[in-house]
């Protein structure tokens, strides 16, 4: 609020004071010996208190606008039209937390599943986003080791990326390798990072081992193939075109089944010539988790991580005893859950891009505002590898 001095007055006599009483605004009265201001509305004031300044607060009946920003928010649970582009208020960092205005955005399939209701929003209504990249355009007041400028990613908790800008803790980004371009970065930090738990932690591939891999062509599935394949490990894919046969092919997978002209399960038992495979990655669900099942050997994992065609049926413990068969459900937040691991997994991720053992393939890129039609090309299988959203 500025404050304008309109000048030293005899306070018991000038005429301004009786304009100045009729108004129901707030003044300010400034003692000139020790500059110091006191509040009253009304003015109230003795005849002693003649060193007293008046001092007015200028102001207008509306405040400030709020500070607004683009962003998309669901009101409903529901297909694609329920996204809807919308003014949001943003406010300002608190303590441990910065603002950052997103340069890109990463689609992924479990905002999908918070969408339709799968996954449970904590709020309603809610932005949906689980990855982006952006440059910090405020810090929290006393934060250190982040400043305004730097160039960061997230991916994981909390929700909410896809909005110009938004409130992040600081603990949560990890700093942006310069070499990196943004969109690149977006595209490839949580479905990397989830391809490293997968990978080297859930189930640790090593030389010799034979994988399967459903949706090979799909964002992390394309990541899971080239990671896996460098790791020296045997890689078989689904997908569902010959289009995205051709792409898991050059994306490393040894053997490409086409699972909409083959029957998958009798094409793994081929290929490893009725051993099973050592693990399965499933992120279609329904429509593969009994088949990832009976591609297995004695011993494999079954790594079910994502649900694209609907929730797999229940399984009865007694159906994994044949083969003593392991089965998890994993989520990259939990093999994330402290500032270590989350340094450590996106750095093997940035290493790895640097090196050139991932390459992300930025298949597709829509504006924000048109996130409803890049969540039905993704439902609807017309995307291959990563989809990247610009505000």
């Amino acid at each position: 609020m500025d404050l304008l001095l309109l000048r030293r007055v005899n306070l018991q006599s000038h005429p301004l004071l009786s304009l100045l009483l009729q108004k129901s605004t707030l003044f300010f009265l400034r003692n000139s010996s020790n500059n110091h201001t006191i509040v009253s509305s009304p003015i109230l004031f003795t005849q002693k208190q003649s060193n007293l300044s008046l001092v007015k607060a200028l102001s207008t009946e509306a405040e400030a606008p709020p500070n607004m920003v683009k962003a998309i928010r669901v009101h409903e649970l529901g297909g694609p039209e329920v996204l809807k582009w919308e003014d949001v208020e943003i406010g300002e960092p608190g303590d441990g937390e910065i603002r950052v205005r997103n340069k890109a955005i990463g689609l992924n399939f479990i905002d999908v599943y918070f969408r339709k209701g799968i996954y449970k929003a904590a709020t309603m209504p809610f932005t949906p986003g689980m990855e982006a990249v952006g440059e910090v355009i405020a810090v929290g007041p006393g934060l250190t080791g982040r400043k305004v400028g730097d160039l960061v990613g997230y991916a994981g908790n909390p929700m909410g990326s896809y909005a110009e800008e938004q409130i992040l803790p600081a603990n949560k980004v990890v700093p942006l390798p310069p070499s990196i371009d943004p969109i690149v970065a977006a595209s490839i930090i949580l479905k990397g990072m989830t391809a490293q738990f997968l990978l080297r932690r859930c189930f640790k591939v090593e030389p010799g081992h034979t994988i399967l891999v459903h949706a090979a062509a799909g964002g992390v599935g394309s990541l899971l193939c080239q990671w896996a394949n460098a790791l020296g490990a045997t890689v078989i894919g689904t997908v569902s075109t010959k289009e995205k046969a051709a792409q898991a092919k050059d994306d490393g997978c040894h053997h490409v089944i086409i699972h909409k002209e083959e029957d998958f399960v009798a094409h793994v038992n081929e290929i490893t010539s009725g051993k099973g495979v050592d693990v399965v990655y499933d992120s279609v669900g329904k429509d593969t988790f009994q088949g990832s099942l009976e591609c297995l050997k004695i011993r494999g994992y079954m790594v079910s991580f994502g649900q694209s065609s609907g929730t797999p049926d229940p399984v009865p413990l007694s159906a994994l005893a044949p083969k003593s068969l392991f089965l998890t459900r994993p989520t990259l937040m939990q093999y994330t859950a402290n500032r270590d691991e989350l340094l450590e997994t996106a750095g093997e991720v940035f290493a790895n891009v640097a090196s050139g053992i991932l390459r992300a393939r930025v298949n597709h890129t829509y504006p924000l505002s048109q996130a409803a039609q890049a969540h039905e090309d993704l439902e609807s299988r017309k995307t291959s590898g990563s989809v990247v959203l610009l505000p």
